[in-house]
């Protein structure tokens, strides 16, 4: 349903790192990359997360309620993103656990280096 996702930044190339780094851990890579643009992917089906310098030229701010979950592949695979997340300067917004009424549902919250509010999930396939 969700093509990508894109989040504004005020430092591309700073905010570009970032990502490489984390998104990486969860097999993605740039597939489009321009000079107000980059965007990562896992491949070529599923949605893709882009950063962005804001179209209209204004500084780029975080949207709040607005988030953006990145799904794992185990709950170490949770722990393993949120902690690199905050080795590379993001902001703890709650710690890697148990969330909420749904069994087995796992995830850690953070924001990014321009105050975008990002989660790491697991959530089991239903039996």
């Amino acid at each position: 349903m969700i093509g990508y996702v894109t989040l504004g930044t005020n430092d591309l190339q700073k905010a570009a790192a970032f990502y490489d780094v984390l998104l990486g851990q969860l097999g993605a890579a740039r597939f489009m990359e321009n000079e107000r643009l980059i965007a990562w992917s896992t491949g070529p089906v599923g949605a893709g997360l882009a950063i962005v310098k804001p179209y209209d030229e204004r500084p780029a701010s975080a949207g709040n309620g607005t988030m953006v979950a990145l799904q794992a592949s185990s709950p170490g695979l949770v722990d393993k993103v949120y902690q690199k997340a905050v080795a590379l300067g993001a902001k703890e917004e709650g710690e890697p656990g148990e969330r909420g009424d749904i069994p087995g549902f796992y995830a850690g919250y953070f924001r990014d280096l321009d105050g975008n509010k990002l989660n790491v999930f697991y959530m089991p396939s239903p039996a």
